[in-house]
């Protein structure tokens, strides 16, 4: 029974992982998208900066006064951050594979990008090298925590011999 159980763990984490080099495609897709929207929201900010003879941190520092151009600074200096950290994760998952992809899941980590990856993303066949391994990840892994979890289970219930 334990056999059984472990291979129906093994086939689940097989399924499950092999999905993941395409769905980090996806979303690595989508974080471009993000990107290039932040990018944009950047440079038309600093090209207003720059027409008026301010820096960036000087333009930010001018919008004060009213509760508005408070919220709208704080706003602006969000959009900033995450630029600057989702382009830093952009690049990285660039130069990676989809199978160095798997140990860089804090790249993966945008919960807005991320969202909306998976509301769209339907699972697909493995039937890339990456797709393959990443099955045979999953299935070793689904193997070992069904077997290690029923074992752990069932250990007082076995018989010991002298």
């Amino acid at each position: 029974m334990l056999k059984v159980l472990a291979i129906i763990g093994g086939v689940a984490g097989a399924a499950g992982l092999s999905q993941f080099p395409e769905f980090s495609q996806q979303y690595l897709q989508r974080l471009a998208g993000q990107v290039d929207a932040l990018g944009l929201v950047v440079a038309e900010f600093d090209a207003t900066a720059n027409r008026n003879g301010l820096t960036r941190e000087a333009a930010l520092a001018e919008l004060t006064g009213t509760a508005f151009l408070e919220d709208r600074r704080s706003d602006l200096t969000r959009a900033f951050d995450r630029n600057d950290r989702l382009t830093a994760n952009l690049a990285a998952l660039r130069q990676a594979s989809p199978l160095e992809r798997l140990t860089m899941p804090q790249r993966l980590a945008d919960p807005e990008t991320l969202q909306a990856t998976w509301a769209d993303f339907r699972p697909a066949m493995p039937v890339t090298l990456d797709g393959g391994i990443c099955a045979l990840i999953g299935y070793l892994g689904g193997w070992i925590a069904v077997s290690g979890i029923f074992g752990l289970l069932l250990r007082p219930f076995r018989r010991r011999y002298a």
